[in-house]
């Protein structure tokens, strides 16, 4: 249970093709969530059914053009909640976690994020040339950006949304959580990491390519040097 008093929270997930992994992710978040919100990417099986039946008060949008960045910058301008917490359709993430993500909301951070390299974390979804591209995304990240991550690319967040509209992010592939934890430290957010346990997918194949989303991850990296605070500008543009 999340103790949230008159603070209203949405669960994000954005779904493409995720029918058969649904019954095992919407069952388990918490009831006391306000909205659950599905951005789908014009799934071709029957996600939108399943979610429809397994979770009747889900609101379900269509994202208007492709890609994660693009699903999440729509949902996030189309939550109804103070909070939103974002969250994988593909079973990997647990949603029992949302109250650990929700609570240091509470306590007066802007944007909490997952790390599954704290200790309490931890993942069976990545091999051994992951976790290394990680590590050295994660390390020059916080060499460059001056940051102290654990964990880069790992899309499990939770923030207050008028905090967030300091930040915009343009990316719409894998390099988008990368982005957005390099920018809203730009943006001064009060940023605090919690544990976090990632599996592997349920059902169906990862979309995940590991050397070109990797270049697209580096390239963000250094792409971001170039940019200035200044370029911030509310996500409801």
């Amino acid at each position: 249970m999340i103790s949230k008093g008159k603070v209203k929270i949405t669960a994000l997930l954005c779904t493409l093709n995720e029918e058969k992994n649904l019954p095992y992710v919407l069952p388990r978040l918490p009831k006391d969530i306000d909205e659950i919100l599905i951005v789908d990417g014009r799934s071709r099986d029957k996600t939108v059914e399943a979610a429809k039946k397994l979770c009747p008060r889900a609101r379900v949008v269509f994202q208007p053009g492709k890609g994660k960045g693009d699903a999440l910058r729509y949902g996030i301008r189309r939550a109804r909640g103070d909070i939103i917490v974002m969250l994988d359709a593909d079973g990997s993430m647990a949603p029992e976690e949302i109250p650990r993500f929700v609570q240091p909301l509470l306590e007066g951070y802007d944007f909490v994020k997952g790390s599954r390299f704290l200790p309490g974390g931890g993942t069976s979804d990545m091999p051994k040339h992951r976790v290394f591209g990680n590590w050295v995304f994660t390390t020059l990240t916080n060499i460059f950006h001056r940051t102290k991550y654990t964990d880069l690319c790992y899309g499990y967040n939770a923030f207050w949304k008028k905090a967030f509209k300091k930040v915009f992010f343009k990316g719409n592939g894998f390099e988008v959580e990368t982005e957005i934890n390099i920018k809203i430290n730009k943006a001064g957010l009060k940023v605090i990491e919690v544990p976090s346990f990632e599996t592997e997918r349920l059902n169906g194949e990862g979309k995940l390519h590991s050397l070109k989303d990797g270049y697209r991850i580096l390239s963000t990296i250094f792409k971001e040097l170039r940019s200035i605070p200044a370029e911030s500008r509310p996500i409801s543009r």
